[in-house]
């Protein structure tokens, strides 16, 4: 499907709030259904890669009941998930498969997994390796790298595993998996990684050690239910964040946007960047999650140097990152950013190719992109290549061209943020 984008002079102004915390509305459901007990659930995301954690705690015997943000699981404890009867389809959803990996690697049971052309292709060993040393049996194509991967359901033991790449789906499934492991278990990171298994640990009663880089838990703990009001997704932010700093008379307000530190190198480049933009830390979800305002306008951006520690939290935002600093003055560099390769798609590929299709000259490199600054876009013809990121990368760039934008398989913006184009008319003035 082809949604053609076309605007004279637009400016953005107005107040929102975006959808709940993709990450947070995963684990929300995950400990949910093995905690004892009710869990609700408010502010949830109602997009594809969440719903289809529901379907796979649904086909495992939990009983979830959903009415559009609010969403009520009746949790069965570690000892008490049913084997399912087909197999578990997590559909787009990397987030899905990789954290229930490590969940699961420890039931009594066999099950498998299996999910959509673009889960095929994304790496899996990198979580069932260290998996794998702990006891868990999984088998798969590529030696357990790509789906259809099968669990054999085994008996754990707690490791002390070094990742080696900074990444917050791997950290989660061994955490998981060390819960019900005998003994304990530490995940060591390259780098700080978001902290939302952590915190929801926290949040369900149970034991979690955070000393710098080193987290450990022990197994054989149990959780109990209870209420989350999941913040709004800074990741989802970031798109109207980029689009206040960087369309012409432009002033958004964000309202009830999640401000994890581990979440928020989004703010941190548009203060470098030089954006005119105000913070406001305001409340508490209930788990241990910072929550505020952000208000950003219109302004003259300058070129910046991303890489480094930084990179891990703002991973999902490099995209409309690079749309920004094709509008800012000088040049931008951003490196130390391989994970994109792994990502829905080729993110780096994606991002010169696609926004190239718009005149923008960007450079593609091994670890990331080089960005010349201050670009006039034209219109044409660009594919999200159903990478919800770059199709509202692409959606925003819209905004800029001088010609309309025929964006084809708009729909891949569904899986984190529904209503996107309804937000977006809302706020064209």
């Amino acid at each position: 499907m082809v949604k053609r984008l076309e605007f004279t002079h637009p400016s953005l102004k107005g107040k929102l709030e975006v959808p709940g915390d993709k990450s947070i509305s995963h684990r929300a459901v995950m400990f949910g259904s093995v905690a004892e007990g009710e869990t609700t659930i408010s502010h949830f995301l109602e997009g594809e890669d969440c719903l289809s954690t529901i379907d796979c705690f649904r086909k495992l015997g939990v009983n979830i009941e959903q009415n559009g943000t609010d969403v009520k699981v009746f949790g069965k404890g570690f000892t008490g998930l049913s084997a399912p009867s087909e197999v578990l389809d997590v559909g787009n959803s990397g987030t899905s498969i990789r954290l229930l990996l490590g969940l699961l690697a420890g039931v009594p049971f066999d099950l498998t997994f299996t999910g959509d052309e673009s889960i095929a292709k994304r790496p899996m060993k990198r979580v069932v390796a260290p998996l794998r040393q702990m006891g868990a049996q999984i088998n798969g194509r590529d030696d357990g790298n790509l789906i259809p991967l099968t669990v054999k359901g085994s008996a754990l033991t707690g490791i002390e595993y070094e990742l080696p790449v900074a990444s917050a789906q791997v950290k989660s499934a061994i955490l998981l998996a060390g819960l019900q492991a005998d003994g304990e278990t530490t995940v060591i990171e390259k780098e700080r990684t978001r902290d939302h298994t952590e915190k929801m640990i926290q949040s369900f009663g149970g034991h979690i050690s955070v000393d710098g880089l080193r987290i450990t838990v022990r197994g054989g703990q149990s959780f109990k239910g209870g209420h989350i009001t999941v913040p709004g997704d800074i990741s989802s932010a970031a798109f109207w964040l980029a689009a206040g700093a960087i369309v012409p008379g432009s002033e958004i307000t964000i309202e009830n946007v999640g401000l994890n530190p581990t979440r928020t190198g989004i703010i941190d480049v548009l203060r470098e960047m030089g954006a005119d933009m105000d913070v406001f830390v305001d409340e508490k979800a209930g788990l241990g999650e910072e929550v505020g305002t952000i208000t950003i306008r219109y302004s003259k951006l300058r070129g910046t140097i991303i890489g480094g520690d930084i990179i891990p939290r703002l991973i999902d935002e490099i995209p409309i990152i690079a749309l920004m600093a094709t509008q800012a003055k000088g040049q931008t560099i951003i490196k130390n950013a391989e994970e994109l390769k792994v990502k829905e798609t080729n993110r780096i590929d994606a991002i010169a190719t696609q926004l190239g299709r718009l005149g923008a000259m960007i450079t593609p490199t091994d670890d990331g992109l080089i960005i010349e600054g201050e670009q006039s876009l034209h219109g044409g013809k660009v594919d999200s290549l159903t990478d919800h990121r770059i199709g509202m990368t692409l959606s925003i760039a819209s905004l800029l061209s001088d010609g309309p934008v025929e964006l084809e398989n708009e729909s891949a913006i569904s899986v984190s943020y529904p209503s996107f184009f309804d937000d977006l008319e809302r706020l064209i003035n």
